[in-house]
């Protein structure tokens, strides 16, 4: 009887120093002025790669977090008034294709367009905002967009090509944001 009251006080105080902890860690985070931004970056170009950073960012933005997504590398397609309409899911060597394809299947004429066209429907049919849409959402809800200055350089690519509700800058402006913020992914 003794030994189960012990650890049932046990439990009860592991269950109150642990929220306690929580919270000051909570507290803490916000002091530091890091408890609710979300810093995304977002480095590939293909449509199922552009999905993900921008929902994410428009859900962190809808849900009051200060955000700031930093496009790098092939991922400035998504920024890409050219390109960001006709993305394309190469099937060739990806992991993510909801079948296992053989990579002799995915270099076949057509297929790149194929997947891309089901990946389209699907999102079509469930009511998935295009990347276009998104991008609006982002802008209308305030998420820092940033167009990575030295990809720019290096693969020629014109400011004018680019959305224009967008900041250009480098790594030191994403890190200055991102070293505040609570979450941080990597696309």
């Amino acid at each position: 009887m003794n030994e189960e009251l012990d650890a049932q006080i046990e439990k009860k105080v592991k269950e109150i120093l642990d929220r306690e902890l929580e919270n000051r860690l909570t507290e803490a985070f916000r002091e530091k002025g890091g408890g609710d931004r979300a810093a995304i970056i977002a480095s590939k170009g293909t449509l199922d790669m552009a999905y993900p950073p921008l929902i994410l960012a428009s859900t962190a933005a809808a849900m009051d977090m200060d955000t700031a997504v930093f496009f790098t590398f092939y991922g400035l397609d998504i920024l890409n008034k050219k390109k960001n309409a006709n993305l394309k899911v190469p099937p060739l060597a990806n992991p993510a294709m909801p079948v296992p394809m053989p990579n002799i299947v995915g270099a076949l004429p057509g297929m790149t367009a194929m997947a891309t066209w089901m990946m389209k429907k699907w999102m079509g049919d469930q009511n998935v905002p295009s990347i276009t849409e998104l991008l609006e959402a982002c802008v209308e809800g305030g998420v820092k967009l940033i167009g990575c200055q030295m990809t720019m350089d290096v693969m020629g690519v014109p400011r004018e090509d680019l959305i224009d509700e967008i900041e250009v800058g480098g790594a030191a402006t994403f890190l200055e944001f991102a070293s505040r913020a609570s979450l941080t992914l990597f696309i």
